[in-house]
């Protein structure tokens, strides 16, 4: 299994839930702004959308796009499969929010030019988190477990820590909760991010 990665994108969520599930996959660390790789060099040979994350399976299985990584790594992980199809596809609608709703808005944020959008949009993200910080039970998204949407979750608070944006004190404890999880503090170390 490999699992191609640039440090502290979105990858990093994919990253901590294959620790979690004790997979030990081959890292490979991928530059998103020139698109290479160590080996064999060039990324876009590899994943022709050119963007992190990419989970090779083996076999010739890659998959792309983070909701589908989560997914499958919960869904072939001990414990962590859902036990009905209706906490598959709430599973599946948190992490989709999480992508499109929070995740996205926040790369536009990074990348887009204009102190005014940068603001609408960031306005948008702190709304997003006042009403997931309202679905915390137990100290996870979705129940009594930690799952795959958690670490999603987590790495969307370390994007608005890094850049100073206020979110409710129950994420706050959320993050650092999670910053004490193994998996998440080897996943920073390998990342270069610890």
């Amino acid at each position: 299994m490999k699992y191609y990665y640039s440090p502290d994108t979105c990858a990093l969520a994919g990253h901590i839930a294959l620790l979690e599930a004790g997979f030990e996959p081959e890292l490979l660390k991928v530059d998103i702004m020139t698109r290479t790789i160590a080996q064999p060099g060039d990324y876009l040979a590899v994943n022709p959308k050119g963007y992190v994350p990419l989970l090779d399976i083996g076999e010739g299985v890659t998959l792309t796009e983070t909701v589908a990584i989560l997914d499958w790594i919960a869904e072939n992980t001990p414990g962590q499969a859902a036990k009905s199809p209706m906490e598959r596809h709430r599973r599946v609608e948190m992490l989709a929010f999480l992508s499109s709703e929070v995740q996205r808005p926040f790369a536009y944020s990074f990348f887009l030019p204009g102190d005014e959008a940068v603001a609408m949009l960031r306005g948008m993200i702190e709304e997003r988190f006042v009403l997931i910080a309202g679905q915390i039970r137990n100290g996870f998204l979705l129940g009594q477990r930690s799952g795959v949407e958690d670490g999603l979750l987590y790495v969307m608070l370390r994007w608005a820590r890094m850049v100073g944006m206020p979110v409710p004190e129950s994420l706050i404890l959320f993050r650092d909760a999670m910053e004490e999880r193994p998996a998440v503090r080897r996943a920073l170390r390998e990342e270069g991010l610890a």
